[in-house]
C-alpha cells in the first residue's frame, strides 16, 4: 500500500541549499531570512509563515512550489495473528485438521495454513484458479502429494512447489502424523 506523504519542508530547503552548494549564510543574504530561523527550519523545529518560504524560495532561485513537494510512502505491513485468532478449518476429508495462518486481509493474493494429515488421512482438492501455485513444507512425517499427472514422496523438512489449478492431492502414506506448512499463491486478478 502506498501512501502520500508531504515532505517536510525544512528538508525540501536543506536538500535545495546543498543542490546548489550555498552555505546558511549565502542563502540568509540573498532571503532576507536569518541564519539561526533557516537553521531551525532546515531542522523542523519552526514551521515558517507562506512569507518567511516566499523569501526562502526566491533567495533558492525556484517556485515556491518546489519546496512543499510530496512523496510516496510504503506503508509497512507488520501484523501479529494470535494463535487464539487462528481459524481452524472443519475439513469433510476425516483425519485432515486445517488452521489458517492467513489474516483476512491478505486472502486475496495469499494463504497460508498449517495442517495435520492423521495417519491414512488423504486431502483432495479439485484445480484453483489459473495460475495458483501451492508451496509445502513438511515439519513432521511423510506425505505423497499428486497434481495432475505428476507425484512425489515428501519426507521431513522437504519443500514442494507446484501449480494447484488441476486436480490434486496430498495423502499421508505414513504410521504416524504429518504436519505440512502451505503456502498457496494466487495470481492476480489482473492476470487471470
Amino acid at each position: 500500500m502506498v501512501e502520500k506523504h508531504l515532505l517536510p519542508i525544512g528538508t525540501t530547503i536543506q536538500e535545495i541549499r546543498k543542490d546548489r552548494k550555498m552555505t546558511l549564510g549565502v542563502l540568509s543574504e540573498k532571503s532576507g531570512v536569518s541564519k539561526a530561523m533557516l537553521s531551525q527550519i532546515e531542522s523542523d523545529k519552526v514551521n515558517p509563515t507562506i512569507a518567511t518560504v516566499w523569501k526562502i524560495a526566491t533567495g533558492l532561485g525556484v517556485d515556491i512550489n518546489e519546496l512543499t513537494r510530496v512523496i510516496s510512502v510504503t506503508k509497512r505491513n507488520f501484523t501479529l495473528t494470535k494463535k487464539d485468532e487462528i481459524s481452524i478449518l472443519n475439513c469433510d476429508q476425516e483425519g485432515v485438521h486445517i488452521r489458517t495462518l492467513t489474516p483476512v486481509t491478505m486472502i486475496d493474493d495469499l494463504e497460508m495454513y498449517l495442517i495435520t494429515f492423521e495417519p491414512e488421512s488423504e486431502l483432495k482438492s479439485l484445480p484453483h484458479f489459473h495460475g495458483t501455485e501451492e508451496f509445502l513444507t513438511l515439519l513432521e512425517g511423510e506425505l505423497l502429494v499428486k497434481a495432475g499427472e505428476s507425484n512425489t514422496v515428501m519426507n521431513k523438512g522437504d519443500f514442494l512447489a507446484y501449480h494447484s489449478d488441476i486436480d490434486h492431492s496430498i495423502t499421508n502414506t505414513g504410521a504416524s502424523k504429518a504436519v505440512l506448512h502451505m503456502v498457496v499463491r494466487y495470481k492476480k486478478l489482473t492476470d487471470r
